[in-house]
């Protein structure tokens, strides 16, 4: 109830900001540099059987009404736009690739909403095992047809006839450290692009702008990874194993006054021209092409991320209160540019 009192009242009350967003995206341009992706070695996405799913089914589509209410509070708190939203096919489906934002929590609700108000579309999304360890949120992930990302489960959504959700960068990305804003981990990820080509689906690359904002990172992975004692207990105790080597110990961060309240981010979503793969189906055991499709979908955000971030710096000076101005600092991870 607290976001909702502080997002009227820094979008309502002010009467200041405006919703001129699409000049501001048209004004801004699409063409600058990608950014380096953070790239390390590992291997390949893991997959385990599970049954097959109906199609965005009435039961799940009935969760996703009520997920909407539950958005509301971040809909007002964080005043998400979309660029591209009215470009897309919901009638053709496809693979919707994009990067996630530290934490993971703040925009994919409000992205999957915007989907769901603009097209009916609702997007089935491949989650992290992790996720599915925790019993009440396993329940609450499941009755909105979140399933664990694994190749069974992909094929069967695909089969099916399925838009699918899937972040390659996975808990990896979601507990990115400091310096790490607004970049691609994907480590040597292929499966999303294998899969896709096995059956012949398109590729929607799409990127979250805004939710690295919300918190500056007062200590992370790497932090604690470095003191040598901490280090030393967590692989002794097998504890390091468990965090997959420290990819998914969680940053600490604070927010607005150093609370734990996040910074009122507007976030900005954009969806890129899909990638048609239906001609490279026999070819999705060939790495070479995987890796040509990888980085051709990697690119492509990586353009959207740059676009999108201009589109915030217009934003910010033109059409943020003064409110959001001075709670949300204009440079990264909330140090002032």
């Amino acid at each position: 109830m607290r976001q909702v009192v502080v997002g009227v009242f820094i979008d309502t009350s002010l009467n200041i900001e405006s919703n001129n967003i699409n000049a501001i995206a048209r004004q801004s341009a699409m063409g600058s540099g990608g950014r380096r992706r953070a790239e390390q070695e590992t291997g390949g996405m893991r997959f385990s059987a599970r049954s097959r799913r109906e199609p965005a089914s009435r039961k799940v589509r009935s969760y996703q009404e009520a997920a909407r209410r539950m958005t509301v509070p971040g809909r007002l708190y964080f005043r998400p736009e979309f660029v591209g939203l009215g470009d897309l096919d919901p009638a053709k489906p496809a693979l919707f690739v994009g990067n996630h934002t530290r934490y993971g929590l703040l925009d994919v609700p409000l992205m999957l909403d915007g989907l769901y108000q603009h097209h009916g579309l609702v997007l089935r999304s491949l989650g992290d095992r992790a996720h599915f360890a925790v019993p009440g949120w396993r329940s609450f992930l499941e009755r909105n047809g979140v399933v664990p990302g694994n190749a069974a489960n992909c094929d069967a959504l695909m089969e099916a006839g399925e838009s699918i959700l899937v972040f390659p960068g996975g808990a990896r990305e979601v507990f990115r450290r400091r310096g790490e804003e607004h970049t691609l981990i994907w480590k040597k990820r292929l499966g999303f692009v294998r899969l896709a080509l096995r059956h012949g689906y398109d590729i929607v690359p799409f990127a979250s702008y805004g939710a690295d904002h919300c918190y500056t990172v007062i200590a992370d992975g790497a932090d604690i990874l470095e003191r040598p004692r901490l280090k030393g207990y967590l692989k002794k105790t097998g504890m390091l194993d468990l965090l997959r080597g420290g990819d998914v110990l969680p940053p600490i961060g604070k927010g607005v006054a150093s609370t734990a309240i996040p910074r009122p981010e507007r976030f900005y979503f954009s969806f890129g021209e899909r990638i048609s793969t239906a001609g490279l189906m026999d070819r999705a055991g060939d790495e070479s092409t995987l890796w040509q499709v990888r980085e051709r979908v990697a690119e492509s955000i990586e353009r959207q991320l740059d676009h999108l971030g201009e589109m915030r710096g217009m934003d910010r000076r033109e059409n943020w209160g003064w409110v959001r101005r001075r709670l949300c600092p204009a440079g990264l991870d909330g140090d002032e540019a």
